[in-house]
C-alpha cells in the first residue's frame, strides 16, 4: 500500500483521534461489494477487546513487534502487562497517534524493511496479514520473518477462511477469482472517506490449510489455537 491507497484510512484515523468516533471508513471490493467500517474499533481497549485479540495478546511472550500497530490498542494492552513492545505502522498519523496515546516505541517503517532480530513475538491483528497482499507477498514475508525473531520466537496472526460464508456475493467473488487464476483470498480494495477515494490496493485473507503450507514450505510450524464458525481464526507459527 502507498499513500495514495491510505489517504482515506489516514484522515479516518485523525478526524477519530480528534473526537469523531463516529468516523467511517468505505471499503469497495473490486466486484462493487462495500462495507462501512467503523475507525472507532482501532481505539478499542481492555473489555472491549474481542476474544480473539484478547486471547492474542494472552498468547505474546518476551519482546513484541506489533506490526501494523494502528492506533496502538495491543501495543498498549501488552505494555500494561508489562511487556516490551515496538510497533512499526507504514502510516505516519498512526504512529504519531500511537505516540500520543502511550505507545513507548513507535516507528513509521514497512515491516519488509524492518531488520531488527531482538523479538519473541510478532504480533499481527486484525487481519494484518493482508498488507503481504497475495501468496507470493506471504512467501516472502514468511522467508523476512525469520530473521526478526530468536529460535525461540513465534508469529501470532489472525486471518480469516472466506470459504465459511453462505453469502452468495462473497461465493460469486472467490469463484471469479479461481476463474481469473487467482487465490481466493486475494482481494482487490479501495478506501473512502468523506467522498474521497484512495487508490486500489491488494489485501490478502488466507485460509489455515494455505498457510500452513506455506508456512511449512518457509520453515514454521502452524497450529490454530483458536477458530470460529465465521471463519476467522488465530494461528501461532513456531521455527522449525
Amino acid at each position: 500500500m502507498d499513500f495514495e491507497s491510505l489517504a482515506p484510512y489516514r484522515h479516518a484515523m485523525i478526524d477519530c483521534y480528534n473526537g469523531d468516533t463516529l468516523a467511517k471508513l468505505i471499503i469497495y471490493r473490486d466486484d462493487g461489494y462495500r462495507e462501512d467500517h467503523c475507525i472507532s474499533t482501532y481505539f478499542q481497549e481492555g473489555e472491549t477487546l474481542s476474544s480473539l485479540n484478547k486471547a492474542a495478546i494472552d498468547l505474546c511472550r518476551g519482546n513484541v513487534l506489533d506490526v501494523g500497530g494502528g492506533a496502538g490498542r495491543h501495543s498498549l494492552a501488552l505494555q500494561k502487562k508489562g511487556y516490551r513492545v515496538c510497533s512499526i505502522d507504514i502510516c505516519p498519523e498512526a504512529v504519531a497517534i500511537m505516540e500520543k496515546r502511550g505507545v513507548a516505541d513507535a516507528r513509521c517503517v514497512d515491516v519488509f524493511n524492518f531488520d531488527e532480530t531482538s523479538f519473541d513475538t510478532v504480533l499481527l491483528m486484525m487481519h494484518g496479514i493482508g498488507v503481504v497482499k497475495d501468496l507470493n507477498g506471504l512467501q516472502r514475508f514468511l522467508v523476512h520473518a525469520r530473521g526478526l525473531i530468536h529460535p525461540e520466537g513465534q508469529i501470532l496472526m489472525d486471518s480469516v477462511d472466506m470459504r465459511k460464508t453462505t453469502n452468495q456475493v462473497h461465493l460469486a467473488y472467490q469463484e471469479y477469482n479461481r476463474r481469473n487464476g487467482r487465490y481466493f483470498g486475494e482481494t482487490q480494495l479501495i478506501f473512502e472517506y468523506r467522498g474521497k477515494k484512495g487508490l486500489p490496493f491488494k489485501w490478502l485473507q488466507v485460509d489455515h490449510e494455505t498457510l500452513a503450507e506455506y508456512a511449512r514450505s518457509a520453515g514454521w510450524s502452524c497450529s490454530i489455537p483458536y477458530s470460529f464458525a465465521s471463519g476467522d481464526y488465530l494461528a501461532c507459527l513456531q521455527l522449525n
